[in-house]
């Protein structure tokens, strides 16, 4: 079982022609409202890929929180861990260019009102996989890595937004998962993170792939699945969220990677995160192109 602590957002989805620069005013085509929130996401994405999975985080009372829990309940993720609090759902501001690259914002809203303590002791034990990342407030975040790793359940957290960790921490994960960008600001060597970690730390790096860094001092080398991207927004979570699926199914580190590498990929052919997630037969067919 995966349980996925972190936000539940609503996107706000502005295709464009070209990322405007500091300063500048584009104008894009119609917007869309879309759910979202990196939590939300890796949780939806773990479902797809054939995971059960409890969400943990927090919503407001107003109108856009049952739109972003729409998908969530059709794909059957388990939202009894998820609280109603007194502030506006979290949103995301998402510009997409024409090559699919993205700027965003986050306004995090009822996020900041997670907590680590509505997720109960007894849904932490070995067997679960604990999913983070850090768009919820990282003293909560960090609380519940350390009490989940106290109690014998796997973490993997996905250091996104790139904000800083105590490097104790480490020790209590078993993946740690970022982009080039977010393990840049890390300051520290690839390799030697690695070997902090109990399993490994995984560095994605878009169309060139991604590496896992592993605790052993080995590494692995994945492929991303070539594709013409519509919209990046979500692939990372795609990855994220694929990827504890494989490990909650007992497969082999490197075929779980190239699952998520595959997932990631379809993730991009269609506007939007969680309207774009592939679900596992699709992905079971996208492994099979990958490069070997």
């Amino acid at each position: 079982m995966i349980l996925v602590f972190g936000s539940i957002n609503i996107d706000l989805l502005v295709p464009v022609p070209e990322l405007p620069r500091p300063g500048e005013t584009v104008l894009g085509g119609d917007y869309r409202l879309l759910p979202g929130g990196k939590g939300a996401n890796q949780a939806l994405a773990a479902c797809r890929a054939g995971a059960a999975v409890k969400m943990a985080g927090a919503v407001g009372n107003d109108a856009f929180a049952e739109s972003a829990f729409e998908l969530l309940q059709r794909g059957g993720v388990d939202l009894g861990l998820v609280r109603r609090v007194a502030r506006p759902i979290g949103c995301a501001a998402i510009m997409v260019g024409s090559t699919g690259e993205n700027l965003i914002a986050v306004a995090p809203g009822a996020n900041a009102e997670a907590i680590a303590m509505a997720v109960p002791d007894a849904v932490l034990r070995p067997g679960t996989i604990v999913v983070c990342q850090m768009e919820v407030p990282v003293t909560e975040t960090v609380a519940l890595i350390r009490r989940a790793s106290g109690r014998g359940a796997r973490t993997i957290l996905n250091l996104a937004p790139a904000l800083a960790i105590d490097p104790g921490l480490l020790g209590d994960l078993d993946m740690l998962v970022a982009n080039e960008a977010e393990a840049a600001a890390l300051g520290d060597d690839t390799a030697e993170i690695g070997r902090r970690l109990r399993q490994g730390f995984v560095v994605t790096r878009g169309a060139a792939g991604s590496t896992a860094f592993l605790a052993d001092g080995e590494r692995i080398d994945i492929p991303a699945l070539a594709v013409d991207a519509v919209d990046t927004t979500g692939a990372g979570d795609t990855f994220v969220g694929v990827l504890a699926a494989g490990l909650d199914q007992g497969l082999p580190l490197e075929v779980a990677l190239r699952r998520a590498s595959a997932a990631a990929g379809l993730a991009c052919l269609a506007p939007g995160a969680q309207t774009a997630m592939p679900y596992s037969a699709a992905i079971d067919t996208a492994v099979a192109r990958l490069p070997s």
